[in-house]
C-alpha cells in the first residue's frame, strides 16, 4: 500500500496491484484522520452503530465520497452483521430503478443487512466499515466486476471471501484466476489472540494458530483469508495483504479490540 494526501486534508492508503487500473477503478483505505467526530471518534468515523453523532457521521461519509470523486448520493453503505450476506446490483436489473428512488440502498443510512456487495455498475462507491475486520476488496478487471466484503473473524469462519469470489463467477462470469484481491490493515497474528478458542473457532481451523497465549491462542487471520481465496482459484501472486495491525496501529486506524469504544474507518472502491 502507499499513503495519498487528498486536497482537503484526508489520508487514505491505495493497494499497489488495483492503483494500476485507475482509469476504471477508485479505492481507498481510509484512515481515522481527517473527519469531523471527535473524543473517542477522532475523527473520521463512518460507523453509524458505534454512539457517534449520526451528523458527524454523514459528515465523515461525504468527506470520504469527495476524496474518491464520487457522488455522496451513490455510495452504499451496509448494515453488517457479521454474516455471509450480499447485495448483488447488477447493471439493467429491475432493482436498479427502485434503490435509485426509494434510497433504500444507496445514500448514508445503511438498512440493508450484509456484509458484501457485488456489482458491475459504474458511478457506485461501496463502502466498508471497519476496526480490526478484514476489507477485502475483489476486482475483475476483464468483466468490470467488483466486492467489497467485510470479514471479521467470524465471517472469515464462514468463508465470506469465498462466497463472494462465487457469485463473480456465478453471477457475473468472472474467472478467479483473473480477479485481484487486496486485504485491508485489520487484526494481525499478533494480536488476534482467542482464549477460548476451542469454543470459538472450529478444529479446521486450529493449524492456523501462531503463538500461545496462556489457555489460548493468537490465530492468522490474514492467512486464512488467503488460503480461502486460492482455493476458490485465485492467484497468489494477485493476493495482495496490507500486513498493517489496526491494534498496533491504532493511531492510524480505529481498532475495537484495543479501544473499545472507538469509530469506523472506511475502505472505498467503485467502478468508474
Amino acid at each position: 500500500m502507499f499513503l495519498n494526501q487528498s486536497t482537503n486534508g484526508v489520508q487514505y492508503y491505495s493497494f499497489n496491484s488495483l492503483s494500476k487500473f485507475s482509469n476504471s477503478l477508485v479505492h481507498g483505505v481510509f484512515t481515522r484522520v481527517g473527519g469531523v467526530s471527535n473524543i473517542h471518534f477522532s475523527s473520521l468515523n463512518v460507523g453509524l452503530a458505534t454512539g457517534d453523532d449520526k451528523e458527524k457521521v454523514y459528515l465523515n461519509r461525504k468527506i470520504v465520497a469527495k476524496s474518491m470523486g464520487a457522488n455522496e448520493d451513490s455510495s452504499i453503505y451496509l448494515n453488517q452483521v457479521h454474516g455471509d450476506d450480499f447485495l448483488i446490483l447488477k447493471k439493467d436489473d429491475n432493482k436498479l430503478n427502485n434503490y435509485h428512488t426509494s434510497n433504500s440502498y444507496i445514500g448514508f443510512e445503511s438498512p440493508k443487512n450484509a456484509d458484501g456487495i457485488v456489482t458491475n455498475i459504474e458511478g457506485l462507491l461501496t463502502v466498508m466499515q471497519v476496526a480490526d475486520c478484514q476489507a477485502i476488496i475483489l476486482y475483475d478487471p476483464v468483466n468490470q466486476v467488483i466486492a467489497n466484503i467485510h470479514s471479521g473473524w467470524r465471517g472469515t469462519l464462514l468463508n465470506i471471501v469465498g462466497r463472494g469470489v462465487d457469485i463473480m463467477v456465478e453471477q457475473f462470469y468472472t474467472k478467479p484466476y483473473e480477479i485481484l484481491a487486496a486485504i485491508s490493515p485489520s487484526l494481525g497474528p499478533c494480536c488476534a489472540e482467542f482464549r477460548n478458542y476451542r469454543e470459538e473457532i472450529p478444529e479446521d481451523f486450529w493449524k492456523y494458530r501462531v503463538k500461545e497465549i496462556g489457555n489460548g491462542y493468537n490465530f492468522d487471520f490474514w492467512k486464512i483469508s488467503h488460503d480461502q481465496l486460492a482455493e476458490k482459484g485465485v492467484l497468489s501472486e494477485h493476493i495482495e495483504i496490507a500486513e498493517v495491525c489496526t491494534p498496533c496501529t491504532s493511531n492510524i486506524f480505529y481498532s475495537y479490540r484495543k479501544e473499545g469504544l472507538t469509530g469506523r474507518f472506511a475502505v472505498a472502491a467503485g467502478l468508474i
